[in-house]
């Protein structure tokens, strides 16, 4: 009981890490370009993408961990990482886009292609998946040594990190259409003035202590 509450605590405990004081976008800038598309893309529901990206993120941390175990007695461990790293995001996504076309079978494929904007999530799938903030957040588990659960709790902060992150820079977009912003600064400039405003104050909230 112990080891399970123990694990339980661990597990949130880094999920409140990389939502907040290590938030991948504002520490990082880890998918900033992705996120600027987002927020401007009607077409695509933040909610879904958010879904996706926190989905692919705890399916990743199990894969890169034992990956991670394979290749580190291998001297050429760190030339290693990125190549096998991205390998496991794109198993993971490849399986995320079978299950989402439902291939193992007709119960299932019924099952499945009763779900709600299915098209939009195999169209989200992708994108949510091959971004450098699934990636960095693999860099980072691994290169800083954690353990599967808080890879695991890390992951899913990480997702939920990144939805907060498009919220905020959602809910200001229509502040920083303001006339009183300079033409030279409207639209892509102002935006990314904004995240770096966010970023500063978070990294001053952490004090100075970012995971490098």
């Amino acid at each position: 009981m112990k080891e399970v509450v123990s694990s339980s605590a661990v597990f949130f405990s880094y999920a409140l890490l990389a939502i907040f004081a290590q938030n991948a976008v504002f520490t990082r800038a880890l998918g900033v370009s992705r996120m600027v598309q987002l927020v401007g893309d009607d077409r695509t529901s933040s909610a879904l993408f958010g879904m996706m990206l926190c989905i692919t993120q705890v399916l990743v941390a199990p894969v890169a961990f034992l990956a991670g175990r394979f290749i580190a007695p291998l001297d050429n461990r760190a030339q290693l990482r990125p190549v096998v790293y991205v390998a496991c995001v794109a198993v993971v996504c490849i399986f995320e886009h079978l299950v989402l076309r439902a291939v193992k079978g007709p119960r299932s494929g019924q099952l499945l292609r009763s779900l709600p904007r299915r098209a939009q999530l195999l169209r989200i799938v992708p994108l949510a998946a091959l971004n450098s903030g699934v990636l960095g957040t693999v860099l980072v588990e691994r290169t800083q040594s954690f353990t599967l659960g808080q890879s695991l709790g890390f992951g899913l902060g990480s997702g939920l990190g990144y939805v907060l992150a498009v919220l905020l820079v959602t809910e200001a977009r229509h502040r920083l259409r303001s006339r009183a912003i300079p033409k030279a600064f409207r639209g892509l400039p102002i935006t990314l003035v904004y995240i770096g405003v966010l970023a500063l104050a978070i990294y001053g909230f952490t004090g100075h202590s970012v995971i490098l």
